[in-house]
């Protein structure tokens, strides 16, 4: 009763959106049908696409050309999949822009998703515009489709999983994390033929993935992001977990509805916060300055500076073009810890450099962040107000294909994230995998009381 019906809602669908739209000037939302007769006055829902207007002049305002790609399951009666694109605002944490309810993760689904995407946010087809994902199904040739001079990052983590089936241990996993982490073409080389005099097969299998998609080295400065990994998106399926098995008004409604309520909590933060830039990028550039401390640094007279911390690390940064040899600043748009040696040194000599926040690019200024967040995500009425829509062909439920056994509600977490979230604690015990048990009785190894056969004298407590 409070959820509605899940095959009603469909009929309300058309009702729904136009009072949404009256309430949120701005915001589109397209409604795909499944093919039908002219005459027909039933179509089966396919599709719908939903781009909030606070939303999409808020990630506009932010300038910042990357977005996070990714798909997850719905719950309910009749199942499809949730489509989204998230962005990483100011202070690191998680926009979103758009999203989408459709019948399968597929080529069709993702052209359809991403055409809509772009004329919504004016991304132009030839422009080197940022995507991450997790390389899911169809996601690749749209994207190569209507983006081919994009920059499509994989998540670093998918790519572990996948090299993990063939390549396993910690060991690898290390290399693999060092290698992505190189901001430079000829470390990221060097970092190569290690891996190759070390495993000449696991070579061979990376070398299969263009660096331009997961290593830092190839990344060019227009995200001003080093992510490695798809966690906006993530982030953003877990905290509408809940919504995802409700009917499709109700789980539009919940959506929207943790989007306004996320404005209103990070306008609450940013009347809290003092300084130029984010609390992320001041956490980020304390970090910075102590690895600065332990540099030298030398100067041509001009705008040049050779900042050294060990032999044969020397590094040239340009304050003038706010560059260094490094590719730090070029990438995040923050000064790297040569940069911050080279102003610090710039001040010593009594040249005027003002505060380091302001070496740092707009997009982690406090100012941009309000920008940001200034568009606000408007309420709506109940359905006893919503206007009626005069469309005369009715919105039916699309196909119902019920799944085998019990439907799940959170993502089976895969071997990679169980290890990094600590897997060998379970339920607050330690793991006991890898370990040898002691017999009750006689206290050897190998075997337990259930099967001791006398193997050795009786443990004395």
């Amino acid at each position: 009763m409070v959820e509605g019906d899940y095959s009603s809602q469909y009929g309300l669908l058309r009702d729904y959106v136009l009072e949404l739209q009256s309430k949120n000037p701005g915001t589109t939302v397209k409604i795909d049908l499944e093919p039908g007769h002219p005459r027909d006055l039933t179509r089966q829902f396919r599709r719908i696409y939903v781009c909030l207007g606070a939303l999409k002049q808020g990630f506009k305002a932010l300038g910042r050309d990357l977005l996070g790609l990714d798909g997850a399951f719905m719950k309910g009666p009749y199942p499809g999949q949730l489509l989204s694109a998230v962005g990483v605002d100011s202070n690191n944490g998680i926009y979103p822009v758009c999203y989408a309810i459709v019948e399968v993760e597929n080529l069709s689904a993702w052209t359809w998703f991403l055409d809509l995407l772009a004329d919504d946010l004016e991304i132009p087809r030839n422009s080197a515009f940022k995507f991450m994902s997790d390389r899911q199904k169809g996601l690749l040739p749209a994207v190569s489709k209507l983006f081919p001079l994009a920059e499509h990052r994989y998540c670093l983590r998918h790519i572990h999983d996948n090299m993990k089936g063939t390549f396993k241990g910690r060991q690898y996993k290390d290399l693999l994390w060092k290698y992505a982490q190189e901001t430079t073409i000829p470390e990221f080389q060097t970092s190569m033929e290690e891996l190759k005099a070390f495993n000449k097969k696991a070579h061979l299998w990376l070398s299969k993935i263009p660096p331009l998609h997961w290593t830092r080295s190839h990344f060019s400065g227009r995200a001003l992001s080093d992510m490695l990994l798809n966690n906006m998106c993530e982030t953003f399926n877990g905290k509408i977990l809940e919504g995802r098995d409700k009917p499709i008004i109700a789980a539009l409604k919940y959506i929207r509805e943790y989007l306004m309520r996320r404005i209103v909590t990070v306008l609450r933060v940013i009347e809290r916060t003092e300084g130029l830039i984010t609390p992320w990028a001041q956490k980020h550039l304390q970090t910075i300055k102590k690895d600065a401390a332990f540099y030298h640094v030398q100067w041509n007279g001009g705008d040049l500076y050779g900042v050294s911390g060990k032999p044969g690390h020397t590094r040239v940064v340009d304050l003038a073009k706010k560059t260094c040899a490094c590719r730090g600043w070029e990438i995040t748009g923050m000064p790297c810890r040569h940069a911050v040696a080279a102003i610090w040194f710039m001040a010593t000599n009594g040249q005027r450099v003002g505060a380091l926040e302001s070496w740092f690019d707009p997009v982690y200024s406090i100012g941009r962040w309000k920008e940001v967040y200034a568009f606000k995500i408007n309420p709506i009425n109940g359905k006893a107000l919503w206007p009626k829509s005069e469309v005369p062909i009715k919105i039916t439920p699309p196909k119902h294909h019920k799944q085998v056994g019990r439907p799940k509600k959170v993502r089976k977490r895969s071997a990679v994230e169980m290890e990094d979230e600590g897997s060998s604690k379970k339920k607050g015990r330690l793991s006991k995998k890898n370990m040898k048990g002691v017999c009750g009785k006689c206290g050897n190894t190998g075997h337990n009381q259930r099967t001791c056969k006398g193997q050795g004298e009786k443990r004395k407590d």
